[in-house]
C-alpha cells in the first residue's frame, strides 16, 4: 500500500508541478486534435514537442536568431520539408548525421528534421581540430555531416562518399556552397512541407563526452518515456510557458540542448548567438525582455568582468532565473552573481552520462556556497566508498545517480559503472547536515600528498574567492619526496597583483596545510573546451 500511495504522490507532484508551469494547459478541441495527432506520429521525440506546439501556439515566437524570428508554425513546415529533401538526399531512418553548428536556427531545424525522418543526430563540438573531427565521425559511421561554413576547412578530411550540407553562411549566396555542397536553406526552399512518413522507430541523440580527461565518447540517449524529467526540472527552476530564454551556453553540449528540449513544449521563445559575447549577452536580455538566460559557468565569469558603467547600462529586470550547468560553480562567484542580479542563480550538477543529479536553488547558494544542490523529486543520488558500500553521512564517496533519463551506453561500447539502477557520475562528494551535496571533485582526480588526500575543488573555490584572483586550476604534478605536490595555475583579475607567497598564505589561513599549493604559476589564462572546463591536461 505504501507504494502504491508513493506512485499516487508522485503522479500528483507531477501534474501540479506541470500546470504550473503552464507545460499542461486547456486547448481548442481543433488545435488539441492536431497536437494528439503529431504526439501519435512522432512519440515523445523533439518532432513530438515541436507538433504538440505549433498546434497549440502556431503564433508564438519559436527561434529569434541574427537572421530573424521563426514561428512555431514556421518552423513546423521548414522542418517537414527538411526531412523530405534529406530523404530526397538519401538519407534514411536509422542513418547517423553529424552536425557541427554553432546556436541558430539550423541547429535546431536540423535536430527536428531529423527527428521527423528517424535519423540519429551526433551533435559535434564547435572547438574541435581536423584531426579530432575526422576521427569522431569516421568512428560513428555518420552517413552525412552538417557544417557552418565557417567550419569548411576543419571537414576537409572527411571522407567524400559521406554526403555533406552546409547548415549556416556567413556571406551571399547559392546553391552552391563550399566544394558545391547543398545549403539547408535551399533544402528548405525546395521540400515538402507536408514532410515525410512516420519512422517505423525513433531516431536518437547522441550526445559526446567533454574529453577533458580522454577523447570524446559519443553517449547514446532516447527520449524519456514520460514527463517525469521535465517535472524534476521545472519544480526546481522555475520556468514558465511561453517565456523568453537566451540560451548562450552550447546547443550541442548537454546543457544547452536541455532547454531547447524542454522549451519547445514549453512554448517558449529561445534567443540564440552564434557567438558569446558578454556585453552582446546582456544587450540581448535587455532588448527582448528575457527571463531567462542558459550559461555555463565561465560565461557569468566574463559578464560580470565587465566595468561597473557597463553592467549598470542594461534593463535586466524581466530576468528570473539565470541557470548554470556544464561545469563547476565556485561559491564566491556564485555569490557575485547573485549580489548583482538578485536571486535569481540556480545550480545544476550532473553529466553527459547521468544527465542531472541535483539543483542548487538561490537559497541553497546563499545558505551554502559552492553546494550542486539537492536532487529533484524522483531522483536518486547515494555515495557509496571504494568497496560499494554506501557511506555515513557526512562522509565522501562516489556519487551515484538514478533517474529516468536513459542513457543506452557509448557507441564504442561500454557504459558508466553501475550499482543496481544508479549509475557512477564519475565524481566524489559529500552531503552536508542539510542534505546538499558538494562535489568534491573527479574520481580519479584526487591528490595524494605525503599521504594526506586532497580534491582540487576545495583548494580552487577557497583561491576563486581571492580578490585578485580571476580564475584557477589546482592539480597534482609528481614529486620524488611528496609522492605529488599541489600546483595552482592562477589567472589574476585585469589590473590586479598577487604573489605566490601572499597566495600561499590565504590557503594556509583558510585550510590545513597540507592542502597549501607547493607551486603557483600565474598564467594570462587557462585552457578551457567550449563548454567552459577547464582542460587540466594541457596545464600538465
Amino acid at each position: 500500500m505504501p507504494v502504491v500511495n508513493d506512485r499516487l504522490l508522485q503522479r500528483a507532484h507531477v501534474a501540479t508541478t506541470l500546470l504550473r508551469s503552464g507545460f499542461l494547459a486547456p486547448m481548442r478541441p481543433d488545435r488539441l486534435a492536431r497536437a494528439l495527432y503529431g504526439l501519435r506520429r512522432w512519440g515523445t521525440t523533439s518532432a513530438g514537442a515541436l507538433a504538440v506546439t505549433a498546434a497549440r501556439s502556431p503564433a508564438q515566437p519559436a527561434i529569434i536568431d541574427e537572421l530573424g524570428t521563426l514561428t512555431y508554425a514556421e518552423e513546423q513546415r521548414r522542418t517537414n520539408a527538411l526531412a523530405s529533401s534529406l530523404q530526397r538526399h538519401g538519407l534514411r531512418p536509422g542513418d547517423r548525421v553529424a552536425i557541427m553548428c554553432r546556436n541558430h536556427r539550423g541547429f535546431i531545424d536540423l535536430t527536428v528534421a531529423c527527428a521527423k525522418l528517424g535519423a540519429h543526430v551526433i551533435y559535434l563540438n564547435t572547438a574541435f581540430a581536423a584531426p579530432q573531427l575526422t576521427e569522431v565521425v569516421e568512428r560513428e559511421d555518420a552517413a552525412a555531416i552538417v557544417y557552418d561554413e565557417e567550419f569548411a576547412p576543419v571537414v576537409e578530411g572527411v571522407r567524400a562518399d559521406r554526403k555533406r550540407f552546409i547548415a549556416w553562411r556567413d556571406g551571399e549566396g547559392g546553391s552552391n556552397g563550399v566544394g558545391g555542397d547543398p545549403i539547408v536553406e535551399d533544402l528548405i526552399a525546395e521540400g515538402d512541407p507536408k514532410g515525410v512518413p512516420a519512422p517505423a522507430e525513433p531516431g536518437r541523440v547522441i550526445i559526446l563526452t567533454s574529453g577533458t580527461t580522454g577523447a570524446p565518447k559519443g553517449a547514446r540517449r532516447s527520449s524519456p518515456g514520460s514527463l517525469d524529467p521535465a517535472a524534476a526540472l521545472l519544480s526546481k527552476i522555475p520556468l514558465h510557458a511561453h517565456g523568453t530564454t537566451v540560451i548562450a551556453a552550447p546547443l550541442f553540449h548537454t546543457w544547452g540542448l536541455a532547454h531547447f528540449t524542454l522549451g519547445v513544449p514549453l512554448g517558449a521563445t529561445l534567443v540564440l548567438r552564434r557567438r558569446f559575447d558578454p556585453e552582446g549577452t546582456l544587450r540581448t536580455i535587455a532588448r527582448h525582455r528575457a527571463d531567462a538566460l542558459i550559461v555555463v559557468p565561465v560565461m557569468l565569469q566574463r559578464i560580470l568582468e565587465l566595468p561597473d558603467e557597463v553592467l549598470a547600462r542594461y534593463d535586466l529586470s524581466s530576468l528570473r532565473v539565470i541557470a548554470a550547468s556544464g561545469s563547476a560553480l565556485p561559491g564566491p562567484l556564485a555569490q557575485r552573481v547573485m549580489d548583482r542580479f538578485g536571486d535569481t542563480l540556480y545550480n545544476l550538477y550532473g553529466s553527459t552520462e547521468v544527465a542531472w543529479a541535483t539543483i542548487a536553488t538561490p537559497a541553497d547558494l546563499r545558505a551554502a556556497p559552492g553546494t550542486a544542490g539537492r536532487p529533484p523529486r524522483g531522483t536518486i543520488v547515494k555515495l557509496f566508498d571504494e568497496h560499494d558500500r554506501e557511506v555515513a553521512p557526512g562522509r565522501s564517496g562516489r556519487i551515484f545517480v538514478g533517474n529516468e533519463l536513459p542513457f543506452e551506453g557509448y557507441t564504442g561500447g561500454g557504459s558508466k559503472a553501475l550499482l543496481g539502477d544508479l549509475m557512477s557520475s564519475g565524481d566524489v562528494g559529500h552531503f552536508d547536515p542539510a542534505g546538499r551535496l558538494f562535489v568534491d571533485g573527479r574520481d580519479d582526480d584526487m591528490i595524494i600528498s605525503g599521504g594526506e588526500n586532497v580534491f582540487p575543488s576545495e583548494v580552487e573555490d577557497l583561491l576563486a574567492g581571492h580578490p585578485a584572483v580571476r580564475e584557477v586550476a589546482v592539480l597534482g604534478v609528481e614529486d620524488d619526496e611528496w609522492g605529488q605536490r599541489l600546483k595552482a595555475v592562477v589567472a589574476l583579475n585585469a589590473g590586479e597583483e598577487a604573489t605566490e607567497h601572499e597566495l600561499k598564505g590565504y590557503v594556509k589561513q583558510n585550510l590545513a596545510a597540507y592542502k597549501v599549493p607547493r607551486e603557483v604559476e600565474f598564467v594570462e589564462q587557462l585552457p578551457r573546451n567550449a563548454t567552459g572546463k577547464i582542460v587540466k591536461r594541457e596545464l600538465r
